[in-house]
């Protein structure tokens, strides 16, 4: 880490054959998921088959979810599942900078008694209420030592069952979630987002393709995956075209050529071209890198 998360792609952890498929499969981060997608009843065993698949798939970017501050299962979550290999936790129900605070402690005693590097496990707290959405920015700015904050996850199912309204294919009633989400993330310095899993329709391609798209015109990095059917083609969408790659490769070409001429301003193809473009450009192209690099992994 850092690696471009297009896509993270959920799968229960009580289920090592499904585990082991996710692993096999084209999606950037695999998360393993101890809350909501295990029963109550087998919350307890999953932790032994997580850890031995952690170990076996070691070499790969994984997550865990565990379970919420103050539920009984958290103690174990953490006592059983985050061995070596798991590279960070995805938090449920943070509503406030003080769990940021309180899980660093949590995290920074599983490091100490497993003898992990200070920090290696990662945090992403997931967004998914009024009252966290409210607080984002002081979640994604809270300061802890060491330094293990990564960026925020957005859940819309949560957080539109805590707000009492619908999800629609539309998503008119995510926008602003979104955004707050986005800007916070920003203004605290912490990598772009991580958008909710388009849950609606898994058939519905098109909408999937949609909803990506509209995560991306709002600053999310990638998104949240629910089925291996979803990966393609939300890893297409967070991706740089060969068309942008090429237009970006053109405009630092003539930028470069006109700033040695003293000139900082100047027109590509009819559009107006600056020091703000150019640095768009060659974040485009640091992308475009970055996932190569991971594809000849």
């Amino acid at each position: 880490m850092p690696i471009p998360i297009r896509t993270a792609l959920f799968v229960p952890g009580n289920r090592p054959d499904r585990i082991e498929k996710a692993f096999n499969t084209e999606a950037d981060v695999i998360i393993i998921d101890l809350e909501d997608a295990v029963p109550l009843s087998e919350k307890e065993i999953s932790r032994s088959k997580v850890r031995e698949k952690v170990t076996q798939f070691s070499d790969r970017m994984m997550l865990v979810r565990i379970n919420a501050l103050g539920s009984p299962f958290i103690e174990g979550d953490l006592e059983e599942a985050l061995v070596e290999g798991v590279n960070g936790i995805i938090l449920p129900k943070v509503e406030k900078a003080d769990d940021i605070h309180e899980i660093n402690s949590l995290l920074c005693a599983v490091e100490e008694k497993r003898a992990l590097p200070d920090g290696s496990i990662r945090l992403f707290p997931l967004i998914e209420s009024a009252a966290a959405l409210h607080h984002v920015y002081e979640i994604a700015s809270a300061k802890t030592k060491p330094e293990r904050m990564y960026t925020a996850l957005f859940g819309a199912a949560d957080y539109t069952l805590n707000m009492g309204i619908e999800m629609t294919m539309e998503g008119t009633e995510l926008f602003y979630a979104r955004s707050r989400i986005s800007i916070a993330c920003r203004a605290a310095g912490i990598a772009p987002p991580i958008d909710t899993p388009f849950m609606i329709d898994l058939n519905d391609t098109e909408a999937l393709i949609s909803d990506a798209k509209r995560a991306k015109g709002l600053g999310f990095q990638g998104k949240q995956v629910i089925h291996p059917k979803q990966i393609e083609p939300c890893n297409r969408i967070f991706s740089p075209t060969p068309e942008e790659i090429a237009r970006a490769e053109r405009i630092i070409h003539v930028f470069e050529e006109a700033e040695a001429a003293g000139m900082a301003a100047i027109q590509v193809e009819g559009k107006f071209i600056d020091y703000a473009v150019v640095k768009k450009s060659r974040e485009i192209l640091a992308l475009a890198a970055a996932i190569s690099k991971k594809g000849q992994q």
